[in-house]
C-alpha cells in the first residue's frame, strides 16, 4: 500500500490562512499584538521549511533529528505563540 504525499495539502492550506489573516486585519476583533502572533506564524512555517531542507542536504536526516536546528524553528513558533497570547490578555484595547 502506497503512502500519500502531504505536501500538496499543506500548500493548498495556506490559502485558508492567508483568508484568516486577511479577515483578522479588517475585523478590528484583535488587538495589533495578537494579530502579529498570527502573522508571525507564517514566519516558522518558513522558517521550518528551510530548516528541513538545511537538515535533508546537509545532514541527510530529518529535522526532527537534528536538534539545534529543529529547536530554531521551533522558537519561531513559540515567538508567535507568546504574542498572540499576550494580545489575547491585553482585552482592554480590541482593535489596537
Amino acid at each position: 500500500m502506497g503512502s500519500i504525499d502531504p505536501a500538496p495539502l499543506f500548500a493548498l492550506s495556506l490559502f485558508p490562512y492567508l483568508f484568516f489573516l486577511f479577515k483578522l486585519g479588517t475585523n478590528g476583533w484583535f488587538n495589533r499584538l495578537t494579530r502579529l502572533g498570527f502573522q508571525l506564524t507564517l514566519l516558522f512555517v518558513g522558517v521550518t521549511i528551510v530548516a528541513a531542507v538545511v537538515a535533508q542536504v546537509r545532514f541527510d536526516a530529518e529535522l526532527v533529528a537534528i536538534d539545534p536546528l529543529h529547536g530554531g524553528a521551533e522558537a519561531f513558533l513559540t515567538l508567535s505563540n507568546a504574542l498572540i497570547v499576550a494580545g489575547l490578555l491585553r482585552i482592554d484595547e480590541p482593535g489596537r
